[in-house]
């Protein structure tokens, strides 16, 4: 037994070596294990700031800032998806359609954050989006306005849709021709859902052209 022990305590040169190499590769690794964190914890912190907020969902509370009781704390905050065919939004010449040398700009989402609280059974959601605005051939104005649309809905055999709203935001271009834009809806109020149907719940989306026109006048009635 003492003979084997002296042996283990014996290193050759190359053996040292390659004890100094593998020590060296997992201190590498380690390293840049904690950069990757560094980069994603800052990126996370970066996006909380543009909204002012956090994308994950803010603590359930209640009307004078307690907890919020066992029942409220079961509802979540549901997740932002974008509609379909709703994810740009692309303004061509006049009568003409909006692609190729006649494309005058092009706007895209690219992130969404939300939070939610509840208080007297009634849920606040704040819902952020980001994304840029992107000069085409035919040249974009000095600014443009973005169209867009928030809606919660229920989801199911026959969605139902609890709320919806049309928002704007107006965007002034620079010579590239390549904005950032960001808009945070803070008006978006609707009824807590039964804790059993809340998952079943999604903020959507999107851009809605429909939001630039003026609302239409109501007739007057006849006397």
């Amino acid at each position: 037994m003492g003979d084997k022990r002296d042996i283990m305590r014996i290193a050759t040169p190359a053996r040292r070596r390659g004890i100094a190499m593998r020590t060296t590769i997992c201190a590498g690794l380690c390293c840049g294990l904690l950069a990757t964190a560094a980069s994603a914890q800052s990126i996370t912190d970066r996006f909380k700031n543009l909204f002012g907020g956090s994308s994950e969902p803010a603590p359930a509370t209640v009307q004078g800032g307690a907890p919020a009781s066992v029942a409220e704390t079961d509802l979540t905050c549901p997740e932002v998806s974008v509609r379909i065919g709703a994810s740009t939004y692309a303004v061509g010449l006049p009568g003409k359609t909006a692609a190729g040398n006649d494309l005058r700009y092009q706007a895209t989402i690219g992130q969404t954050a939300r939070a939610c609280s509840i208080s007297g059974g009634v849920i606040t959601a704040r819902i952020g989006i980001q994304g840029r605005v992107i000069a085409g051939p035919a040249g974009a104005p000095a600014s443009v306005d973005v169209p867009l649309r928030v809606a919660v809905v229920q989801e199911g055999v026959s969605p139902k849709t609890v709320f919806t709203k049309a928002y704007q935001t107006n965007v002034a271009m620079d010579p590239q021709g390549n904005v950032p834009f960001s808009l945070v809806a803070e008006d978006v109020v609707y009824p807590a859902p039964p804790a059993a149907i809340g998952d079943s719940y999604v903020f959507y989306i999107g851009f809605d052209p429909q939001a630039l026109k003026p609302a239409p006048r109501e007739r007057a009635k006849k006397k």
